[in-house]
This record gives C-alpha cells, sequence and structure tokens, in this order.
C-alpha cells in the first residue's frame, strides 16, 4: 500500500513537472510565432502540404546533422531548430484543417485562436501517452527523438504520395502530433543540459 502511494505521488509530482515544462516551452514557441505573425502575416497559409513536410525535413535534417557533426557553421544550435519544428507541426495540423490557399486568408487573431487550438490539442495527447508510457521520455537519448521525428516526416511523405489511401495507418494528423511533442521533449531535454 505504502509504494502504491509513493508511486501515485512520485507520478503526480513528475506529471506536474512535466506539464509545467511542456508548458514552458510552448509559450516560448507561442511568442516566436506571433512575432513572425506581426512580421511576416500567415503567409505560411500559401504552403501546400509537401512544401510544409520538406520544411519539416530540413529542420529535423539540420538537427541530425548537427547532431553528428557537433559543429554549427551558421552559428544557430539544435534547439532553435526544435522550436520550429513544433510551430511547423501547429502549422501543418491548422493546414491540414483548413487547407492551403493562393492568398492569406486569416488575420492574426484567427491565426492565433488556432495555434492555441492544436497547442492545447498536443498538450493533451502529451497528457494521455505520458500517463500510458510513464514518462519515458525522459529516459531517451535526445538524438532518438531526432530519429522518430525524421520517421514521422518519411510516414507523411509515404501518406501524401498515397493521397491519404492508408490501409492501417494514423493520418498525417497524428504524425503532426507526435512531431510537436518529440520535439517539446527535445527542447526540454536541450533546456535542462544547459543548467
Amino acid at each position: 500500500m505504502k509504494i502504491t502511494t509513493f508511486a501515485k505521488i512520485f507520478w503526480i509530482m513528475t506529471t506536474d513537472k512535466t506539464e509545467q515544462q511542456f508548458r514552458s516551452v510552448m509559450t516560448e514557441c507561442r511568442t516566436l510565432f506571433e512575432k513572425k505573425l506581426h512580421d511576416y502575416s500567415a503567409s505560411w497559409r500559401i504552403l501546400r502540404p509537401s512544401s510544409l513536410t520538406d520544411q519539416l525535413f530540413i529542420k529535423a535534417k539540420r538537427i541530425r546533422s548537427l547532431e553528428i557533426k557537433k559543429e554549427s557553421l551558421v552559428g544557430e544550435g539544435i534547439r532553435p531548430e526544435f522550436i520550429g519544428l513544433i510551430n511547423y507541426g501547429i502549422i501543418g495540423l491548422i493546414q491540414l484543417a483548413k487547407g492551403y490557399v493562393d492568398q492569406v486568408d486569416i488575420d492574426n487573431e484567427t491565426a492565433m485562436e488556432l495555434y492555441d487550438k492544436y497547442a492545447n490539442e498536443a498538450l493533451q495527447l502529451m497528457f494521455k501517452k505520458n500517463h500510458d508510457y510513464d514518462e519515458a521520455w525522459r529516459s531517451m537519448r535526445i538524438s532518438s527523438y531526432t530519429d522518430f521525428i525524421l520517421t514521422k516526416i518519411q510516414r507523411i511523405k509515404e501518406i501524401e504520395d498515397l493521397a491519404g489511401a492508408t490501409l492501417v495507418s494514423e493520418g498525417i494528423d497524428a504524425n503532426y502530433m507526435d512531431i510537436i511533442n518529440y520535439a517539446v521533449f527535445g527542447a526540454i531535454k536541450l533546456k535542462e543540459s544547459e543548467k
């Protein structure tokens, strides 16, 4: 009985820490997203699915390259790329729901409302998976998040090539959600390693 009670308390404490860290990263991402909206408006509304997938790919590929080479020649490290993956993952979810357009069709306020909607859905999914997987992400290597993200991007490419006609697979939205969550975990762990 005491072990069960201790385990519950430990899980709640760890979950609270994870929620706080997750929310902190998402606030950082939201702030950057809002600043870019100010500068560029919702210009990403023009991105077709394949272009968005390629944007995710180059960010994840750069992370992997930096992990292997251990050196950046342009001066930006890995963590900003994880932040970019989170924001582009949310953009992907918005684009899936609304489709792409030839000219920007939403104002900044609407874009932020959509951003918040999908950021919250990612948080809720993290709670569910964190419960089922028991914080396993904390024992993983950051390079594994990168590889899983690249795998998810490859799956998205395959689903796009199949025009969505899959037999048993999760949809593109589930892959975007996983990319967001793995990228948040990467951003959390990189921040922890700075301390």
